[in-house]
């Protein structure tokens, strides 16, 4: 009897039947994600689903990370795609870029196969465990860093995620292995996050942060004299910054504020870990220095 048998009510998706389909399993916080990549490239896939993303070699093409999730239970909801329009997202990426192979992600066989049936996959052809790739004693220290710092460890580089964890701790990882198809070597670049539900609690930023920060690189900036008004917006997702300057005389007013808020920009996103969405700066007055 087919799935679609089984279930009648399943929509399977055209085309992925022919999708060949690969597991990675081992318990939370042993090393699955940091070692991801490589177990794809032993074996030719250069698709990964992991916690609620769809990964194509080092980019996100579509899903929402489970660890965004704000509580335990909504994480695990999330990674096994509950939410039609979760799998839709999904699917549609499927029929887009038509992968051969597929290695997915998951801290036991029942959960892989889940992911799966949801997806509208084929039955798992092979299945690694994170046992056959890890010693007990790297499985222990990558479970230490998970239950003391509350590390999560995502396998695309930083800059791919980073829009989406405005506010979280984020951290580069790069690794180098020797291990990969045919011996060759191997590199990638990770990333370390802090999810929302770590019971180490959340961060937050006061907005006199942001303005002091501002306030700061102004006064290093040439041609600004003094900053007259400063409003910052932080919704969630990132913050809106408004200010007002007073300008010298003879300063490249367009070229000048559009440098300055390029390294504005980028120095306050490095210190505190929150995207700015938007910044606008206005030169409301103009001051001529005393000959």
């Amino acid at each position: 009897m087919s799935l679609k048998d089984k279930l009648p009510n399943l929509q399977i998706p055209i085309g992925t039947n022919k999708i060949k389909v690969y597991a990675f399993v081992g318990p939370s916080g042993t090393g699955k994600s940091y070692r991801a990549q490589m177990v794809a490239s032993e074996r030719n896939i250069n698709f990964i689903i992991d916690d609620g993303l769809l990964i194509k070699d080092n980019q996100v093409i579509a899903g929402e990370s489970a660890k965004k999730a704000p509580t335990k239970i909504e994480t695990v909801k999330h990674a096994l795609f509950y939410k039609d329009e979760e799998k839709q997202e999904i699917i549609k990426a499927f029929k887009k870029y038509k992968p051969e192979s597929i290695l997915i992600l998951g801290t036991s066989d029942g959960m892989v196969e889940k992911i799966a049936t949801n997806l509208g996959l084929p039955k798992i052809s092979e299945t690694t465990y994170i046992t056959d790739v890890a010693t007990q004693e790297e499985m222990q220290t990558a479970r230490r860093i998970r239950v003391t710092e509350g590390k999560h460890v995502i396998p695309v580089p930083t800059f791919e995620i980073k829009k989406d964890f405005s506010g979280y701790l984020l951290d580069p990882l790069q690794i180098f292995k020797t291990k990969g198809r045919g011996n060759k070597p191997y590199i990638s670049e990770k990333s370390i996050i802090r999810p929302t539900f770590s019971y180490m609690g959340n961060f937050i930023i006061s907005d006199t942060v942001f303005r002091q920060i501002i306030e700061y690189l102004a006064n290093k900036a040439d041609g600004i004299h003094k900053v007259q008004k400063i409003r910052v917006d932080n919704f969630g997702e990132g913050v809106k910054i408004y200010m007002e300057v007073t300008i010298v005389y003879g300063f490249k007013l367009i070229e000048g504020i559009n440098e300055f808020k390029q390294k504005a920009k980028k120095e306050i996103e490095k210190l505190t870990a929150m995207n700015v969405e938007d910044f606008e700066v206005v030169a409301k007055n103009v001051y001529v220095p005393e000959k």
